[in-house]
């Protein structure tokens, strides 16, 4: 069975493996203006958060607390997550990986900031690196500038997937978005975190076409609700 990715707008994925769930980044519904869903549709068995800014994590607790779902983050993050009632975490750091059920996660640098949504530190923020127990390796940036760090995941083998923001504004935009994909030899690329709201918007069909002309990659562009099988 493929691994399928449901896009929810903004930086939130769900992801389905046929065996296991996860969501990332949940930013639903009436949070995000975006996504076609609220928190109370989501099934998961796991939660990753990239980064702790309510834009990434508006909906992780209850969706956590409902389901029993684990939490994978920082080890801030976690808890955090853990003193809002989702008591199920396992903390990580940038560097660190960890195998679980449905496959290895590797967190990786993500130049940008994270702070809880009342304020609480929330650990440095991070990409992942899953390798999925079918073989299939994804990447998601999370929040991040351009970084030259992004070379070591190409030099490793590259990804079949990579997840990247191409807002600008706060995160890296379409220019430096191609530049990344080259740097992870990404097959495919999925943008992200763009048009929620008016500092990050932009034309991501132009970015698919740029991607292709200028690195011969494929990209992805989904709207809000559409599916991608892996």
């Amino acid at each position: 069975m493929p691994i399928r990715l449901h896009y929810f707008g903004h930086s939130t994925f769900a992801i389905d493996t046929g065996a296991h769930k996860l969501i990332i980044d949940p930013f639903l519904s009436p949070n995000n203006p975006l996504a076609p869903v609220s928190a109370e549709a989501i099934v998961a068995d796991y939660i990753l958060l990239t980064h702790g800014h309510g834009d990434h994590c508006a909906d992780a607790a209850a969706i956590a607390k409902r389901t029993g779902a684990m939490v994978i983050s920082n080890f801030e993050v976690v808890s955090w997550m853990q003193q809002q009632g989702a008591e199920n975490g396992h903390g990580m750091n940038l560097g660190g990986a960890y195998s679980f059920p449905f496959g290895r996660v590797k967190m990786t640098i993500a130049h940008h900031s994270s702070t809880m949504p009342d304020g609480s530190p929330g650990g440095n923020p991070a990409g992942f690196l899953i390798h999925f127990d079918d073989g299939v390796d994804l990447y998601i940036a999370g929040d991040t500038a351009l970084t030259y760090d992004m070379k070591l995941i190409g030099e490793a083998g590259g990804v079949d997937l990579a997840i990247l923001p191409i807002g600008d504004n706060f995160t890296m935009g379409p220019d430096d978005a191609i530049t990344a994909a080259q740097f992870v030899q990404a097959k495919r690329v999925i943008p992200c975190h763009y048009n929620t709201f008016p500092p990050i918007k932009q034309d991501a069909g132009a970015f698919a076409a740029e991607l292709r002309r200028a690195a011969d990659i494929e990209g992805i562009v989904l709207n809000p609700g559409e599916e991608y099988a892996l």
